[in-house]
């Protein structure tokens, strides 16, 4: 049987959701990729809580960005991310791509949140 991007791409989401799980101590770093944004949020799954969050939608970034849809503009939110969760005392966290492939713009928000300084 054949499947649709939109449905692997969910298949992928949930088969990752079941092996990753954020705690107080290592929370999940949750990439949400649209074909026009890119948003990261730090969640904390045991408290049910979203501890900091980036997109290319926020007016300081969006103003900055020629596009929200490219790797410039995830490499962006990925030093977003990474400076405000450290602000926050996180450093460590689990990396949950949402069911995409590692490439592209989930790659370069994810190297970037590295090179800032979060470690997964």
């Amino acid at each position: 049987m054949k499947h649709t991007r939109k449905e692997s791409r969910e298949r992928r989401r949930r088969r990752i959701r079941g092996k990753v799980d954020g705690s107080s101590e290592r929370p999940r770093l949750a990439i949400f990729r649209s074909h026009q944004h890119i948003y990261a949020q730090v969640i904390d799954d045991t408290n049910h809580h979203t501890i900091v969050a980036a997109s290319t939608v926020e007016p300081d970034l969006k103003s900055k960005l020629a596009s929200g849809s490219n790797c410039q503009a995830s490499v962006e939110v990925g030093k977003l991310i990474a400076v405000r969760s450290l602000e926050k005392g996180i450093s460590k966290v689990v990396f949950d791509r949402g069911g995409n492939l590692y490439h592209g713009r989930v790659k370069a928000l994810a190297e970037a949140a590295r090179e800032a300084g979060l470690v997964f």
